[in-house]
């Protein structure tokens, strides 16, 4: 059985990152676009990493892609040893006061659409300070993203504030409000609110999170009848659109539906809900001049406070 007894080079760390975007992109047909090099290619840098550790690392045939146990570990490991290098590398380039390195950020969906834009803001002002920086962004579940910030793996993430954990640090930056709509398909789509009671709601088929929520927002989904789920915001959307369903969406997500008719509010001044966003970062992190410079960035900008437009 061979073994890792030897010092670990550039070699090595080149098929690691192999291995790491072959799980990341749940195969090797899908790694041949990220990686920008053939299925075959893919293959024998595995092939050579299970040589290499004296264990299989993936099951790849007619049944699909998976990892092993071990393969699982080695992923876990993969993810901080790459990490770790990249953390010194940004060290080194503290000292020369030089922005060189990566910029690894998680952010939860359909955050984009938002009227003020104090990521899109931050963001470019750290390529203005550090041209040579590379911004990574994953769009990944809040949950996800808490969890890479803890590890490492990711140096900041934007989520909403559903739970505060003490191993983050957190900066407010959006207040989101939501409200129940319909489509122009549907039949709540031309009747007038006067006539509607939340009561009334309950005889319409609705869809509602998937995701975590806090007490107070499940309040709001609790009168409805659920029907149907979605793992995300343009899940919901998408639902909603059928005309089938009724559903709470991020007024900046639905604005342009709103604005083209294809959507409306259903009794805004009651069916409606406020969402806290904020940036974290992972306490008592090493220091990272790239982080430092981008929440800085962050905290120059100011969100522009938009009244809600009126439903129509």
């Amino acid at each position: 059985m061979s073994h890792f007894h030897s010092q670990i080079g550039d070699a090595d760390l080149r098929i690691l990152r192999i291995f790491r975007t072959v799980v990341e992109c749940g195969g090797f047909s899908a790694a041949e676009v990220e990686l920008n090099i053939s299925r075959a290619a893919i293959s024998i840098a595995i092939s050579d990493l299970e040589t290499r550790l004296g264990f299989r690392l993936c099951q790849r045939g007619r049944s699909g892609f998976s990892l092993t146990n071990e393969g699982s570990q080695v992923y876990d490991y993969t993810l901080q040893l790459l990490s770790s290098i990249e953390n010194f590398r940004t060290h080194i380039n503290a000292l020369h006061q030089h922005l060189k390195g990566e910029l690894n950020i998680g952010i939860t969906d359909n955050l984009v659409t938002l009227p003020y834009t104090r990521i899109t803001q931050a963001l470019a002002g750290l390529k203005d300070q550090g041209p040579q920086v590379k911004i990574h962004i994953r769009m990944i579940p809040p949950t996800d993203v808490e969890r890479g910030v803890l590890d490492g793996r990711l140096h900041v993430g934007i989520v909403p504030e559903l739970k505060i954990l003490s191993g983050l640090d957190y900066r407010h930056l959006y207040q989101e409000t939501s409200k129940l709509y319909c489509s122009d398909a549907h039949p709540l789509f031309k009747t007038d609110d006067a006539l509607l009671s939340e009561n009334k709601l309950k005889d319409f088929d609705a869809v509602l999170p998937a995701y975590a929520q806090t007490p107070e927002i499940k309040a709001h989904h609790q009168p409805l009848t659920a029907s149907a789920t979605a793992t995300d915001r343009e899940g919901i959307a998408f639902l909603i659109l059928t005309g089938r369903y009724i559903g709470f969406l991020p007024d900046h997500v639905a604005s342009h539906w709103v604005r083209d008719g294809r959507m409306r509010a259903i009794l805004p001044e009651q069916c409606h809900y406020i969402t806290q966003f904020s940036a974290i970062t992972r306490k008592s992190a090493p220091a990272n001049l790239i982080l430092d410079t981008f929440l800085l960035e962050l905290e120059k900008t100011k969100p522009v406070e938009t009244k809600p437009a009126k439903s129509d």
